[in-house]
């Protein structure tokens, strides 16, 4: 977990935490604490080499109809593992969980500087839903 969002701090620090202040902060232990909470990890010789957590929620707006969702919340590979299907791998698992459980639609927020995991998710079957804009006030 440190890993990715020290990833994330380098590509975008204006916008990110260190991986030091977040770890601090955030603990996997609330993945594991929480039974709405998933967590899956992948392995080669006993070393951990990426993992996917995700969470079950249901959308609730003024303007939609309730539905069961699912949530991506962090997918990570190793960069010395990737290009290996693990990524797709994790996701498959956890997309399977989630249909176990009656889970509708699956969600997962990706940074526009990431465009590597817009590929992934893109080439996984998702699609643009809501465009979230941002422009900085000086």
């Amino acid at each position: 977990m440190y890993e990715l969002h020290h990833e994330h701090h380098l590509q975008a620090p204006d916008s990110f935490k260190t991986a030091e202040e977040i770890e601090q902060e955030k603990s996997i232990a609330r993945y594991l604490d929480d039974p709405e909470c998933l967590v899956f990890v992948a392995k080669k010789n006993e070393k951990i080499v990426g993992f996917i957590t995700g969470h079950f929620c249901e959308l609730v707006s003024t303007v939609s109809k309730p539905i069961q969702m699912g949530s991506i919340d962090e997918l990570y590979v190793a960069p010395e593992y990737r290009k290996q299907r693990i990524a797709q791998q994790l996701y498959s698992t956890l997309e399977q969980r989630f249909q176990e459980y009656g889970v509708k639609e699956v969600f997962v927020e990706v940074w526009h500087f990431n465009q590597s995991a817009s590929q992934f998710y893109t080439n996984s079957g998702f699609g643009h839903h809501i465009h979230w804009l941002r422009k900085v006030i000086r």
